[in-house]
């Protein structure tokens, strides 16, 4: 297969030398001059040519994940990070797993015998793991035909470290159901469903985690282990017995004695070790082995600068010894856990045993690796353009003249397109190929997708690679797509739970105390039992489930409880629909007063504006590019744009925002960014340092930290037009600030002003383009509701997280604590302590001084003044502390990158949102973050606390608890979006019912015709309930009872029949007489019928009034029926129709016939 970046390798003499002499069998080979910039080109070559693995080790984690982004940006070849493992001697409760995964995903792939490139730091290398043949062992083979005892393979799964779930919701997990296995293995990008005959494999097919619906049908897979460290049976007594004879030396220290004994129980009762770090170091050395064991023998190890990593390793070893001594003293391990890793010379005799080649930039002497091949290269790195294209220009052409085969990286092919056209406009011809399966000649210059850290030249092969980071200043990354949730109409009752509190559109507030099954009369159906004041019960039959939906109002404020057939919840809802009408009134005025007014329509897009947009350093997420457009699109009309901006803390809406000023300014406009604090002043002005650098833009900040002389010059360039754009606190509200050309102005959450500002606000507003920023995200359903009234546009996609948050949940342990805030402080980073209690907050920073006395200490929280903590801030983010203890007053749009650790004290006392935005507080850059939370020792856990905590886990995976937060945020939304009055109609009626009522009263008022709701009532004497037998968990019983609910037609009910056969076998009887009687209801309620009765063989046919029976519909109905059909036209119309047989069935044809009248007559 061609390559043209790749092919002129082969051109290369020293390149074409180590091929051969690795195809010789001759080790190790010395290379130097080879560079950085270059690696990715030669390991992806030296991989597709010799068709082998080939392991690049280099010095640290950030140079392997830079040369790892390379090869995933250049190519389509297998290539994977091995990160670093985190060795972690505590006792954890629960801790996040995307790098085990992604560790186990190489191994995994090791172990099948995959042909691949795989790019690691030293660090990563010399982990202890279990042998090659134990993981072998323990990797289960699945064929179609494969007989599976599921009692012996279930226990298998769990000593390979999988947990038994309800729904497999993220790697490392599997759920029986019946005869059905759901499975997700760590070497998979997808779960797996097997679907077993007896005890045979009927069929294995993937699925999809969010929907649960089966994919692709497969005929193998193999399900490897989700541990690294397995404990085989045959080992537990070698184990117990080795810590025993280590506990020898430590008689006098309880602290070790206590933790160690604990293990040893453990092992005893078989159970499963959250830790087996702690017990590494006395795992039998003949079971483990490095990762380096599990590569084929003809596999290429190159060395990058094996010096260096040398010396790496020494300070990595230094290191290791004073933590395993800090830790000694502290009672946490033994003298043995020096060795839970390899020492770098414990790994070389297995790296020797492959195909080794070092290089380095000069050639140096080399302890370990006597070459027996020494090859020299000869290459440079490339200049920088910045986007000068002319420069660019000026460049290639004489590149040309030399006859050099030229290679631009564009990045995205937008921006290669764009790229050619500016060529051309200088006169330079380059063509674009996306297809890199072709020759390049000399003379030539080829424009391709792709993009590298930097490019490089061989000056001897006349080939040059510039990459889009030197032709444009910043490098288009490609962006990981994550998977979006399909949105679906469904009934909220979010996680249910005994105990939560439940709203009845009829009846008010109660409280929800699970899934009843009643015998009535010989009929079983479930119900929904609800507990209102004065214990008085309601019984919901499970087909009404679409009348409740479960409380949401504030974290913190409990409901009352109404009282059943009181007028007290007439009231109330009565007092919030009044409301919610005056407000819609209020917004439609306001709405059509803006459509009127006239304002400043700005030009389109400049070639400028092109340039700008392309020095942003990602590929736009989906958010991003739509809401820009929109934005911009609003820019040019001549009406004033008043526009809301949602995403979360860290979702790129700052970027979407510049792009919208950088378009008013190259209109002569001057632009204003209105902040709630100083510290965000400052970070907008530090980013639009930075984007506009490459522009003639000049940038003002207003705040309270500037000193009076700068404050002067920039109102004074304010006013004469010198100053393009001003960011600051409310000090632009003051008088003395004039502007000379104000054409946009953009306030970031507008609702942390006081109502004085936002009134200087309102006058600032006319006539000019308004962009208000938040990041408290608002609900799908309250969009939907505001279409047409307010301009919104949402970022809902999450910017690529390139690192994950390493996250602990773990009783409170001062040592830990240490050791994690000198592990931040040792790579320049900084520390966030959240502890929620101000009475006692400088008692707790004193012990941390104790803890730490190295590490400079400050505290921040609400109730200090406010210049007294904008201070503390503005010192934190210019680094001059290394840990803020601080309330939860970080929680809201604070983002400081170097920030990358947070312990947070008592979590199990927080909300789930309050956990999840303060999690979200760190990682937001390319480093790896961290994030403990604590709860007191030797506390137990309630079960709420520890479903909180586990669910923070869960974040980073499509787990439950991402929802939870998500709805608990978007209450906070709504309330800022629609003002504090609206917010304590919500409080009352709950969130879901209050946004019913806005969409109604809005329809009403834009002149839509709104139908009074009918609830039709089925009552027949058939069985319908979900089996336990068929589905035992309460929590997915609930959410396929929400999808029954809601079935509309035939496509719905087909559409979930397929669904529930898909996830749980063959559906009983009882079921599909469920999902029977939800379409009869969803038809009967279009045809406006209230009730269908069975009073013993006659069924009862109630409709709401006369005019839903005319004369014709009669007629056509008695010629089909005869005598079986009665009716009555009085005042409460109705049919009585004779059934003989299947019930259901006859319902059904029989509501199909007045369904297709009824639409005839409407269509004529």
């Amino acid at each position: 297969m061609k390559d043209f970046l790749i092919d002129p390798l082969k051109n290369l003499d020293s390149y074409k030398k180590i091929l051969e002499t690795v195809k010789d069998g001759i080790s190790p080979i010395a290379t130097y001059g080879i560079i950085d910039e270059s690696l990715s080109q030669i390991v992806m070559g030296l991989n597709i040519h010799t068709k082998n693995q080939v392991l690049l080790i280099t010095e640290n984690e950030q140079k392997s994940r830079m040369i790892y982004e390379d090869i995933i940006n250049l190519s389509s070849l297998d290539v994977e990070l091995l990160p670093q493992k985190e060795t972690f001697f505590y006792d954890i409760d629960i801790s996040s797993d995307e790098n085990l995964n992604q560790r186990l995903k190489v191994i995994s792939k090791l172990n099948q015998g995959d042909d691949f490139i795989i790019v690691a730091s030293i660090e990563a290398l010399l982990d202890k793991m279990v042998k090659k043949d134990v993981f072998e062992e323990f990797t289960l083979e699945i064929t179609k035909d494969s007989i599976i005892d599921l009692r012996s393979f279930s226990q298998k799964l769990i000593l390979s470290g999988y947990e038994r779930t309800a729904t497999v919701e993220g790697v490392g997990s599997f759920s029986i159901r019946g005869g059905i296995l759901d499975i997700f293995s760590p070497e998979s990008d997808f779960p797996y469903r097997i679907e077993l005959f007896d005890d045979e494999v009927d069929s294995i097919r993937k699925f999809d985690i969010i929907t649960q619906r089966s994919l692709d049908r497969v005929d193998e897979i193999k399900i490897s282990p989700t541990k690294e460290m397995l404990i085989l049976d045959r080992d537990r007594e070698l184990i117990i017995d080795s810590i025993k004879k280590d506990l020898k030396l430590y008689k006098k220290n309880e602290k070790i004695l206590d933790k160690f004994n604990n293990y040893i129980e453990l092992l005893k009762q078989e159970s499963s070790l959250k830790n087996k770090d702690i017990i590494t170091p006395f795992i039998p050395k003949e079971n483990l082995s490095s990762i380096i064991d599990y590569l084929k023998k003809e596999a290429i190890i190159f060395i990058q600068e094996p010096q260096r990593i040398e010396n790496k390793f020494k300070r990595l070893n230094e290191e290791r010894m004073l933590k395993i001594t800090d830790l000694l003293s502290a009672g946490e391990v033994t003298r043995r856990h020096i060795d839970t890793n390899y020492r770098y010379e414990e790994i070389i005799p297995s790296i020797k045993e492959r195909s080794v080649i070092t290089n380095s930039v000069i050639l140096k002497g080399e302890a370990y690796f006597h070459p027996k091949a020494i090859y020299n290269f000869s290459m440079k790195a490339t200049n920088s353009y910045h986007s000068k294209i002319d420069l660019l220009v000026e460049d290639l052409n004489h590149y040309k003249y030399r006859g050099y085969k030229i290679i631009l990286l564009s990045g995205t092919k937008e921006r290669g397109l764009r790229l050619k056209k500016s060529l051309e406009d200088f006169k330079f011809e380059a063509s674009f190929s996306q297809d890199r399966e072709k020759e390049i000649k000399s003379n030539q210059a080829i424009i391709t997708p792709g993009s590298i850290h930097g490019g490089f030249e061989y000056s001897n092969l006349k080939f040059i690679v510039i990459s889009d980071k030197e032709i444009f200043g910043a490098q288009k990354k490609k962006l990981q797509k994550t998977k979006k949730e399909k949105q679906k109409q469904t009934i909220n009752l979010g996680d249910l739970e005994v105990g939560s509190f439940i709203v009845h559109e009829n009846h008010g507030i109660g409280r929800y105390e699970g899934i009843e099954q009643l015998d009535i009369q010989g009929v079983k159906k479930d119900y929904l039992t609800i507990r209102y004041k004065n214990d008085d019960k309601l019984y919901i039959a499970i087909d009404q489930m679409n009348l409740v939906q479960k409380y949401i109002g504030s974290d913190t404020i409990k409901p009352k409880l109404n009282k059943l057939n009181s007028v007290e919840w007439k009231n109330t809802k009565a007092r919030a629909k009044k409301e919610v009408e005056d407000m819609a009134v209020d917004l439609l005025n306001l709405y059509a007063k803006r459509e009127s007014q006239k304002g400043f329509s700005f030009s389109k897009d400049t070639i400028w504006q092109r340039q700008f947009e392309d020095l942003f350093p990602y590929e736009d997420t989906p958010g991003q590019a739509s809401s820009s457009l929109e934005i911009k699109k609003d820019m040019e009309k001549e009406k004033p744009m008043d526009r809301l901006l949602c995403g979360d803390v860290g979702y790129g809406k700052t970027e979407v925002a510049l792009r919208a000023a950088f378009k008013a300014i190259m209109d002569g406009k001057q632009v204003a960014i209105l902040v709630p604090t100083t510290i965000l002043a400052q970070q907008h002005y530090n980013s639009m340092v930075e984007r506009f650098s490459d522009f003639p833009i000049n940038i003002g900040l207003l705040s309270r930290f500037r000193t009076p002389k700068l404050q002067k010059l920039t109102t004074e360039g304010l006013m004469n037009g010198s100053v393009d754009i001003v960011v600051g606190t409310h000090r632009i509200l003051s008088k003395d600030i004039k502007f000379k050309n104000l054409g946009l102005l953009i306030i970031d959450e507008e609702q942390r002003f006081g109502v004085k500002h936002k009134e200087v606000l309102k006058e600032l507003k006319t006539n000019i383009d308004v962009l208000t920023l938040t990041a408290t995200p608002i609900p799908r359903t309250l969009h939907m509701s505001l279409v047409g009234i307010r301009d919104m546009s949402v970022i809902e996609d999450p910017p690529e997280e390139r690192y994950p948050i390493q996250t602990y949940i773990v009783e409170f342990n001062p040592q830990m604590i240490k050791d994690a805030i000198l592990k931040e402080m040792s790579r320049g980073g900084q520390v966030y302590f959240v502890y929620n209690r101000v009475e006692t907050i400088d008692k707790m920073a004193n012990e941390i001084r104790k803890l730490v006395p190295q590490a400079r200490i400050v505290i921040g929280h609400g109730q200090m003044g406010e210049r007294q903590l904008e201070k503390v801030m503005m010192d934190f983010l210019d680094k001059q502390y290394d840990v803020l203890v601080c309330t939860t007053i970080i929680e809201t749009g604070l983002d400081i990158p170097n920030v990358n650790t947070i312990i947070v004290y008592d979590a199990d006392k927080m909300g789930l949102s309050q956990l999840y935005q303060l999690r979200g507080r760190v990682g937001r850059t390319n480093r790896m973050a961290y994030g403990y939370f604590t709860y007191q020792p030797n506390k137990v856990l309630s079960e709420v606390a520890e479903k909180r905590l586990r669910a923070i886990k869960e974040f980073t995976e499509f787990g439950s608890g991402f929802k939870i937060a998500m709805r608990d945020l978007e209450i906070r939304g709504s309330g800022n979006l629609l003002g504090l009055k609206q917010h304590g109609h919500i409080e009352a009626i709950g969130y879901d019912l209050y946004v019913k009522f806005l969409g109604i009263a809005i329809r009403r008022l834009k002149g839509e015709e709104v139908e009074e709701e009918i609830e039709t009532t089925v009552d027949l004497k058939v069985d319908s309930f979900i089996p336990s037998k068929f589905i035992e968990d309460e929590e997915i019983k609930i959410e396929v009872y929400k999808k029954i609910a809601v079935i509309e037609n035939l496509d719905d009910y087909s559409e979930l029949l397929d669904e529930l056969i898909d996830r749980f076998g063959d559906i009983p009887i009882q079921i599909e007489n469920l999902m029977n009687i939800s379409l009869i209801k969803s038809i009967a309620n279009k045809n406006k019928i209230k009730n269908i009765i069975q009073i013993d063989d006659r069924l009862k046919i109630e409709l709401v009034t006369n005019k839903d029976m005319p004369l014709p519909l009669i007629n056509e109905l008695s010629k089909e029926y005869g005598k079986k059909l009665t009716f009555s036209l009085s005042e409460n119309p109705y049919l009585e129709l004779k059934i003989e047989g299947d019930i259901l069935k006859i319902i059904k044809e029989f509501l199909e016939k007045i369904n297709d009248f009824n639409k005839e007559e409407n269509n004529v």
